[in-house]
């Protein structure tokens, strides 16, 4: 299943690239989205960065089904590998966000480029579940709380950014 959202910041490129890569923002962004636990890590890669996260979160809004996949919880870890600046600041990478225990993941490309006044990150990724009958079903049942992820990040983002404007 095809996952694409825009998150859009009022702030540059190299402003959003250092908070989307200050370990700070990400304990905040496991913590806002309603983690029970979490961990974050943050390492250079080259001319970019590779940011893990790991979060443990309550499966309540998951179908039945999906919960006796996954169990109470779903442990997300979730890794984003950026490049290097190009001359006009933006930067490309990758996004693998992966479910212990189930057979469930994502992976898709990133971009942070300047848009307008601001800064977007693009996500457009590939949703899969491998299970045999059921994979649709469990694509189906966990995109919304990939989604959700995407646009807790946003809301995170944009009160981390007017706190230090």
């Amino acid at each position: 299943m095809k996952i694409s959202e825009t998150i859009t910041y009022a702030a540059p490129p190299e402003t959003v690239y250092a908070m989307v890569t200050d370990r700070s923002f990400q304990e905040r962004k496991c913590v806002e989205a309603g983690a029970q636990r979490h961990e974050a890590s943050v390492s250079p890669a080259g001319d970019g960065a590779r940011v893990v996260t790991k979060r443990d979160l309550p499966a309540d809004d998951l179908p039945d089904f999906a919960k006796s996949i996954v169990g109470p919880n779903l442990s997300v870890t979730e890794t984003y590998d950026w490049g290097a600046a190009t001359a006009d600041g933006s930067r490309s990478g990758s996004l693998t966000v992966e479910v212990a225990g189930a057979p469930v993941a994502m992976r898709g490309a990133v971009r942070l480029a300047a848009a307008g006044s601001g800064t977007q990150i693009t996500i457009d990724g590939d949703l899969k579940a491998s299970i045999p009958l059921f994979g649709g079903k469990v694509e189906k049942a966990a995109a919304p709380a990939v989604v959700d992820a995407i646009r807790s990040e946003q809301r995170t983002g944009n009160a981390w950014l007017s706190e230090r404007a």
